[in-house]
């Protein structure tokens, strides 16, 4: 196969990927001692998403909104504890109504259903961007 084929192909594969390619290992948000609310900021490049983990409990209330961005184009999905992403990646799980693939969340709050790591899936309607969130539990 000549190199330029080898990289059309592997082009088409990338492109190929699922819009939460790049989750394999989320990062937990943390909170300082006694606070109750947190900032993330960062980038997510095109195509690829960022995703963290929110330990928390039944009944507590989670808010997750995105401040300003330059690019506005920033949306996130939150899923349920019971989540799984293996290799592939492949991503299972329920996700929350309101902030689930194709909700393109930009701002969510509810009473959460159980106990444990809810997974926050950070990425765009396109292109790439930068995204500024505040969490909150309460």
């Amino acid at each position: 196969m000549r190199l330029s084929a080898r990289i059309v192909l592997a082009s088409a594969l990338f492109a190929a990927q699922p819009a939460w390619a790049g989750c394999d290992r989320p990062a937990p948000v943390r909170f300082s001692a006694g606070a109750f609310a947190t900032d993330l900021s960062g980038g997510v490049a095109r195509g690829e998403r960022a995703c963290f983990t929110i330990g928390a409990g039944a009944g507590q209330t989670l808010s997750v909104t995105q401040r300003k961005s330059p690019d506005d184009n920033i949306v996130f999905q939150i899923y349920q504890p019971g989540w799984k992403i293996t290799p592939g990646p492949d991503l299972s799980g329920t996700a929350l109504k309101g902030a689930a693939d194709g909700d393109d969340a930009r701002a969510w709050s509810g009473k959460l259903p159980a106990k444990g790591n809810y997974l926050l899936v950070v990425g765009t309607t396109r292109g790439g961007g930068e995204y500024n969130l505040r969490i909150e539990i309460r």
